[in-house]
């Protein structure tokens, strides 16, 4: 019976051990076609010519009057950007945790859109609201009959749209921070008779150094690779380095000129990560008192300080605010409203929401995010969930190599990656069977999968730290096997990280264009494609009314899932049911 049970063990014990070893030979197969050879591609176009080193292609982007242009234009708005969306981030969470101020939940919602109203869709409602046929254009015009029609574009119009477009990580991380710090010390320095200003300025801000450079890093991080706004209200006029490397990859005798761009973005994301893990490890975080005072909002002294306040935080409430009303209320209009921009009781109809539902050249774009963004999000979830767990339970010089090479989308830039796929595949090679996947339907899918792989990655990895090891010990003295104390013990307890890991996944590439527009295949067209091409005038007023459509559908489903990941809207609507069965109960 003993020797039985032994070997039933030792049965076990082989199986999951052949199991690992081919699920680790695959995800090496995976990392290795997808994530080493394109980034290798995109190195070997750029120092590989006629067989030998050569630097022709660098020199061709140094002599380039629009390259050099494209790249002083991204350098100018990364710094731009950085001090803008700084002012407005900081100034936002003053508003609304600093300062006491009338009206907080209506500027908390206003200040939470970008968090949902982002990307292509937030570039093509600024078209829509401030570009030559604009509504706000139109009204400015009937005030002003000498402004230029296209007075919404160039760096002007790329720096307004990206400024307040890019506050989310201030509105989530600096705000968290913002609310973590320590009371007593503000209060000890306003005993000492210090001024509001200098209590910002001090004590406040000085703390939350760390944090706030990260923020200001990865703004200039954003701006030095920005794509949807150059590309939609910058115009001719203000191109920068990403609508180069798109505009160069659609031309084959230009690839290599895009590789040497998309190469000059890693290296300097490279550099922002080590200034990145060099800021992690100066100074302190926050207060370290080790009985802390929460913040209490102070009321604004000064009438004309408090005059200013107000000014500022409803105008940038409103700033956010128009253009997605704007994109709302014309969404349920028809065409000729669209057209004159004039609305009226009678204008709004349904049709539009009706035509996704029954025109398939509207629903199917739709169809094929949902599609990729699911399928992405679960193949990538399911290929971390275990390798996390594998290199959880076995630290070794291999499990270091690949957690490695497991972080290297997240440090190099994706119109590098992208770019690398499309030259790597566009021909036949041997690691992919001898199939060419440049303008097939997978490999945006595989796109998508690798660049979800880092954050889920760190995430779940996190989230086995919870798991607590005398469970599965008694499991295993039990005689439970690996798989079965996985699924029954450490599953459920990871599961709330690997539903949160699948829904921000999700949504983070429902309205992506920036990866899609370089590897879509034209009969799976993303709907982040189709609203930058129904943009475009010539294609008419149903195209901007679809992209209103798009643009609420894309905007709902955002919504909904900050409010279960980030709102913890589950717990609220228990809350609900549970406090009306209470109601119930007591009457």
């Amino acid at each position: 019976m003993k020797l039985h049970k032994k070997i039933s063990r030792g049965s076990k014990k082989m199986n999951s051990t052949i199991a690992m070893m081919i699920f680790m030979s695959f995800l090496m197969w995976f990392i290795v076609a997808f994530i080493l050879f394109p980034n290798l591609e995109v190195l070997k176009s750029v120092f590989i010519s006629n067989g030998g080193l050569s630097l022709d292609v660098i020199r061709k982007i140094i002599h380039s009057e629009r390259a050099m242009r494209g790249i002083g234009n991204s350098f100018l708005l990364a710094v731009s950007l950085t001090i803008t969306t700084s002012i407005i981030g900081i100034l936002e969470i003053l508003f609304l945790e600093y300062f006491e101020i009338k009206g907080r939940r209506f500027l908390n919602l206003c200040y939470m859109i970008p968090l949902i109203f982002g990307g292509i869709m937030l570039a093509n409602g600024y078209l829509f609201t401030y570009g030559s046929m604009g509504y706000v254009t139109k009204f400015l015009l009937q005030l002003m009959p000498n402004l230029p029609r296209n007075w919404f574009s160039g760096y002007g119009a790329v720096l307004f749209l990206m400024s307040f477009a890019c506050t989310t990580n201030y509105m989530i991380f600096f705000r968290n921070s913002f609310k973590s710090l320590d009371y007593q010390t503000i209060e000890a320095a306003k005993g000492l008779g210090a001024s509001d200003w200098m209590v910002l300025t001090k004590v406040v801000l000085p703390t939350l150094k760390p944090i706030l450079m990260t923020c200001m890093i990865l703004l200039f991080q954003t701006g030095l690779m920005a794509m949807s706004a150059p590309l939609m209200v910058g115009g001719p006029k203000f191109e920068t380095i990403g609508p180069l490397i798109l505009t160069f990859t659609q031309r084959p005798a230009s690839r290599s000129l895009a590789a040497v761009l998309s190469l000059f973005l890693g290296s300097f994301q490279l550099l922002l990560l080590y200034i990145i893990q060099r800021n992690e490890k100066k100074g302190n975080y926050l207060s370290v008192s080790k009985v802390k005072t929460h913040i209490k909002r102070v009321a604004i002294a000064s009438r004309s300080f408090k005059i200013i306040a107000y000014v500022l935080a409803y105008a940038f409430a409103l700033i956010n605010l128009i253009p997605l009303l704007i994109v709302v209320l014309f969404s349920f209009t028809n065409y000729q409203t669209i057209i004159t921009r004039e609305l009226s009781l009678s204008s709004f109809t349904l049709s539009n929401y009706a035509s996704i539902f029954w025109d398939k050249t509207a629903y199917n774009p739709f169809v094929s995010s949902v599609l990729y963004s699911a399928l992405a999000a679960i193949i990538a979830v399911s290929l971390m969930t275990v390798t996390a767990r594998i290199i959880f339970k076995h630290r070794n010089r291999w499990t270091d190599m690949l957690e490695l090479m497991l972080h290297i989308p997240w440090v190099l830039p994706s119109l590098m990656f992208a770019l690398g796929l499309v030259l790597t595949y566009s021909l036949p090679r041997g690691i992919m069977f001898n199939y060419v996947l440049t303008g097939s339907l997978v490999i945006m899918l595989m796109a998508y999968i690798v660049v979800m792989l880092p954050n889920t990655y760190r995430f779940l990895k996190a989230s086995y730290f919870a798991v607590d090891a005398n469970l599965e010990d008694a499991a295993k003295i039990l005689g439970a096997n690996p798989v079965y104390t996985f699924l029954k013990i450490v599953f459920p307890i990871i599961l709330p990280t690997v539903l949160a890991m699948l829904a921000i996944n999700f949504n983070g590439k429902l309205g992506d264009y920036d990866l899609s527009v370089f590897l879509y295949n034209p009969i799976a067209k993303p709907v982040g494609v189709v609203i930058r091409a129904n943009s475009n005038p010539e294609n008419g007023v149903q195209g901007l009314a679809m992209n209103f459509v798009y643009s609420v559908i894309l905007m709902m489903i955002n919504a909904l899932v900050f409010f279960f990941v980030y709102a913890d809207g589950k717990e609220k609507i228990k809350n609900i049911f549970v406090g009306r069965k209470k109601l119930k109960g007591n009457a």
